[in-house]
């Protein structure tokens, strides 16, 4: 069992958010998110679990979080219980997220580079079909991809974004990337691939002027790409602490059994 003694409570701003963070505000000496916290608790829905993660990132070391549903959905937060918080924390389980990092050239010359805990998507911003060189490891897998879009998802990002373009489910610790067309119109079977995390993929954008592609890491976007390159990175792993009984790995398994 662990004890996190500086502890640190954010919110979303939606009225249920911040009333639960109301509820909370006697149950720990809490310490400002900026007053390197050993644990921070985040109340929201999975938009929100992003924001933290992402803010997580930002920052020399990344203390774990532990989520609680305030929000629609929940996929990365545990239940909301205003009691027992200590105890729930002592026994929490802890799951390690490494999210992609992502180098994207703008057609201007200019490079950004992003990190996504979900995952990165390549899409068309006009009526026109993108169309798409794609490399694996250097190696040209398609020398031209027609489609609307392409994303690479992590595993706790394979039930976003990835699953609703109809791509694999990932167990957590699979140590894998799910590259997903989004729209795929040529080749025309061509439905994806399941590649080993230490993959280097590149994706080079033909033709940009006439068709032009944004790029999206999680929710931050680059517009106006004329090549992207993707790669996990393992020197910023991040730390999920869930309820025994309500881990993530197992809604990860779960999901392929939803109808």
């Amino acid at each position: 069992m662990t004890h996190y003694a500086r502890r640190a409570l954010v919110a979303s701003p939606t009225p249920p958010a911040q009333a639960a963070a109301a509820a909370l505000a006697d149950a720990a000496d809490w310490v400002g998110i900026d007053d390197q916290p050993d644990l921070v608790v985040a109340l929201g829905g999975d938009g929100f679990m992003l924001q933290t993660l992402h803010l997580m990132l930002e920052r020399r070391s990344q203390p774990p979080v532990f989520g609680m549903n305030l929000g629609t959905v929940g996929f990365l937060m545990n239940e909301w219980r205003p009691h027992g918080l200590d105890e729930r924390l002592a026994r929490a389980k802890p799951f390690m997220v490494t999210p992609l990092a992502m180098t994207a050239t703008g057609i201007d010359g200019r490079t950004h580079s992003l990190p996504a805990i979900n995952e990165v998507s390549l899409l068309r911003e006009t009526r026109q079909t993108a169309k798409l060189e794609v490399t694996v490891n250097d190696r040209i897998v398609l020398p031209e991809l027609a489609c609307d879009g392409l994303l690479a998802a992590t595993p706790a990002g394979s039930t976003a974004y990835n699953l609703s373009a109809q791509g694999p489910i990932l167990p957590l610790g699979s140590a894998l990337i799910a590259l997903t067309p989004i729209s795929a119109f040529r080749p025309r079977r061509w439905r994806g691939a399941i590649l080993p995390d230490k993959a280097r993929i590149g994706i080079r954008v033909l033709n940009p002027g006439k068709r032009p592609v944004s790029a999206v890491a999680d929710q931050r976007e680059i517009r106006d790409v004329a090549s992207v390159a993707i790669a996990m990175d393992r020197a910023r792993e991040l730390t999920l602490l869930f309820d025994p009984e309500h881990a993530l790995d197992d809604r990860i398994t779960m999901e392929q059994f939803v109808a």
